[in-house]
């Protein structure tokens, strides 16, 4: 997967790419994913979702984790499901007790995605030094994704 183009942040600020995983997961006792990339320097971030949540109205919230990435090198980067923030429409909830309302359950998970953000996972902002300002070109190489199991056994 190439996730590349173009982004401006005069007036906006973002980019995203999602895929649909109608039968989920399907696994039992995982513990999160194990990605093998190539990037360009700048700091990403995975999402999950069930499919129908994640927007600023919903009851469902989205969960990203940041990807911060080597500019030209190979790497394999391993998110633990419990590293994954709830998010709505973007935005973390920003009170502990309102993130403790929800868990993640993996088998719930019909969506995954890539984003270039103003905004890290936690909320805070991405630094011009891993995200970039004005008009400017990025580029993630994704080679695979895999899911991991409790006690870093592999799927």
């Amino acid at each position: 997967l190439n996730f590349q183009g173009n982004i401006n942040t005069e007036g906006g600020g973002f980019c995203s790419i999602r895929a649909k995983l109608p039968n989920g997961f399907g696994e039992e006792n995982l513990s999160g994913l194990k990605l093998n990339i190539r990037g360009d320097g700048k700091t990403y971030k995975v999402i999950l979702s069930d499919g129908k949540g994640g927007s600023p109205f919903s009851g469902s919230p989205s969960w990203q984790a940041d990807l911060p990435t080597k500019n030209g090198e190979e790497e394999e980067v391993v998110i633990s499901f419990s590293d994954l923030k709830p998010s709505f429409g973007g935005r973390p909830k920003s009170r502990p007790e309102d993130m403790s309302k929800y868990t993640l359950n993996p088998s719930d998970i019909r969506e995954i995605g890539l984003m270039l953000s103003l905004k890290l996972s936690d909320g805070s902002n991405n630094p011009k030094g891993t995200f970039g300002e004005g008009i400017f070109p990025f580029f993630l190489h994704v080679n695979h994704i895999q899911l991991t199991k409790e006690q870093n056994n592999e799927l």
